[in-house]
């Protein structure tokens, strides 16, 4: 073990031995960098939610862009840009052994056409972006498979008729999903599987028409963890008045008091061995993981892993048997390096926006071709050749940045030299700043230009029940309740589509009271941050089968300070049984 210096944060981090045998395996030098540094400068380079309006380069077409049209970029809608209509062999240039990597990466980058935004086999659903399989869906981000649904976020799976979730899969007429697997009419709830009918669930499997409760298995009709009969159930929730947005709110509450009261296990990790961080499932021998599942193997250091992935560091979304990954994202592939958007192929290194690529080096928007360097074909033998020498001055000429920091051959692209500001990327959502702060670390920022809506309606003149709302809400510009006064990017109105109203009347719930942006931000306030604490089990029943205090340590995201009660797997799994 090695301790060194973040060249980022000036703070301290380990380098264990199993790391620098990684590192050794796949001939790069060890990082400069602390994990959560690298893990944001990773994120600044995925812009999910903010887009422009702009214009096609190529077409002169009307299109949405997840890139500001104020940027040196040469921007294409994405079905010309994936058309064969342009090459990007075209835009490829020699080598400069008289200029560092990075900057003449970037130079390359402001030439080589972007596609506007990332979907696929989308039908009806403009508003969307790392999204594919989706119909009929508005406002939906980093999606597989959905229909008639809105405002889907953060690795969402097979929705339909669904609003408001993130992290969630196989989700049928659901409502403010975090974290939530195979549900059918489950409304505000985290962390639960295979539940129907229920709403304020946290922590339940095979659970229907429960209503606030916490840490239940295959239990019906119990309300905040109390049960009842069938008939009971239903004559008590109709008095309950759970249409009530006014009465909603108060049931929120309660359910919040009772989740700090119900103990919890130090993570959410399901059939997995040898593995450290938060919701794992189906993984081994991965340390310091947050959101794998699928059989993934032998990684650290990494955020959305899954199908199939092994022996890698420093992936986020990374995916489909890839294998031997290092400081990527969004790829899926075999020995990809230090690359963003590389979907299928392998040997690649320090590229783009590349498909089914095999054997090329600082590359962006290559389709099916090996071999090549800053776009310009080789043969294998100058290939590597070449490869090598570039590599080698790399380390004796490396890029700079303002603040120092130095980028040698085996570090992730300069903040610098994303195509986004801080504020604009997922950087800001799991790791959120101010625009002082941001300025401190070199990172870009964005002030975002105030809009005038001309509000019609503010939230709390909103009806308390979707049954006393009319349909002549849809003409209405709702001021959001936060009002531009928070710190969640707030667009200070929203409107309610027609086929949104359309799914709060046929789930019988009050119309929100918040902008898409704020409630989006609200959820990510109630999941666990990406950090681990080295604590003791906080058990103290003795019919645990342990005389005082449990003494099992384990790795867990909840800090020592935090109100949460946090069991082991041992006493969490003889409270819920």
């Amino acid at each position: 073990m090695e301790i060194k210096i973040c060249q980022n944060c000036k703070n301290e981090f380990k380098i264990e031995g199993e790391d620098f045998s990684f590192y050794e395996k796949i001939k790069v030098p060890p990082p400069t960098f602390c994990p959560d540094c690298r893990m944001i400068r990773r994120f600044m380079f995925r812009n999910e939610r903010v887009w422009y309006r702009r214009d096609c380069m190529a077409t002169g077409k009307k299109i949405l862009s997840m890139y500001s049209p104020d940027l040196p970029l040469v921007v294409y809608d994405q079905e010309h840009w994936r058309s064969d209509n342009w090459d990007p062999l075209s835009y490829g240039r020699k080598y400069d052994f008289n200029i560092d990597f990075f900057t003449q990466f970037q130079d390359l980058f402001q030439s080589v056409p972007h596609p506007n935004l990332i979907q696929k086999n989308m039908v009806n659903t403009e508003y969307s972006n790392y999204a594919l399989n989706a119909k009929n869906c508005y406002y939906i981000a980093s999606v597989d498979g959905a229909e008639d649904s809105a405002y889907l976020f953060g690795s969402v799976v097979n929705s339909y008729q669904s609003m408001d979730l993130y992290q969630s899969g196989d989700s049928d007429q659901c409502y403010e999903l975090i974290d939530c697997q195979r549900t059918n009419r489950v409304f505000f709830s985290q962390n639960c599987e295979s539940c129907t009918s229920s709403y304020f669930l946290y922590d339940c499997r095979n659970c229907s028409f429960c209503f606030g409760c916490v840490g239940l298995r295959s239990k019906n009709y119990c309300i905040f963890n109390i049960q009842y009969s069938k008939e009971e159930y239903f004559e008590k929730l109709k008095e309950m008045g759970v249409d009530s947005f006014t009465k909603l709110k108060e049931y929120k509450n309660q359910f919040e008091d009772l989740k700090k009261k119900v103990p919890r296990k130090y993570a959410v990790i399901n059939n997995s061995q040898d593995v450290s961080g938060d919701n794992i499932s189906n993984s081994q021998n991965c340390h310091n993981v947050f959101s794998i599942w699928d059989d993934i193997q032998d990684s650290r250091y990494s955020f959305r892993l899954f199908k199939k992935v092994k022996d890698g560091y420093d992936g986020y979304v990374v995916w489909n048997g890839s294998e031997l990954f290092y400081e990527d994202v969004s790829c899926s592939g075999q020995r990809i390096f230090f690359s963003a958007y590389i979907w299928g192929g392998f040997d690649i290194e320090y590229s783009y926006n590349c498909f089914d690529c095999n054997n090329i080096f600082g590359c962006i928007g290559l389709k099916n071709k090996s071999y090549c360097i800053f776009n310009t074909q080789y043969s294998k033998e100058e290939y590597f050749k070449l490869k090598k020498q570039i590599k080698e001055q790399m380390n004796k000429m490396p890029y700079i940045d303002n603040l120092g920091r130095i980028y040698s051959y085996g570090e992730f692209f300069p903040a610098s030299l994303s195509p986004f500001a801080y504020n604009e990327t997922v950087a800001q959502e799991y790791f959120p700043t101010n625009q002082e702060d941001a300025f401190k670390y070199g990172y870009p920022w964005r002030t975002q230009e105030k809009k005038e809506y001309g509000l019609t309606m503010r939230a709390d003149e909103l009806p308390d029940t979707i049954g006393q709302t009319p349909e002549l809400i849809t003409k209405e510009v709702i001021g959001c309740e936060h009002n531009g006064r928070c710190n969640n990017n707030c667009s200070t109105a929203f409107k309610i589509a027609p086929q949104e109203f359309l799914l709060y009347k046929t789930l019988n719930l009050p119309l929100p009271r918040l902008c898409p942006q704020c409630r989006h931000s609200e959820r990510l306030g109630l999941i666990n941050p990406m950090k681990l604490y080295h604590r003791q089990c906080m058990c103290k029943k003795g019919s645990h089968n342990h005389t005082g205090n449990c003494l099992n340590e384990f790795e867990t995201p909840y800090a020592p300070e935090s109100s949460e009660i946090v069991y082991c797997e041992d006493c969490y799994q003889s409270e819920v049984q």
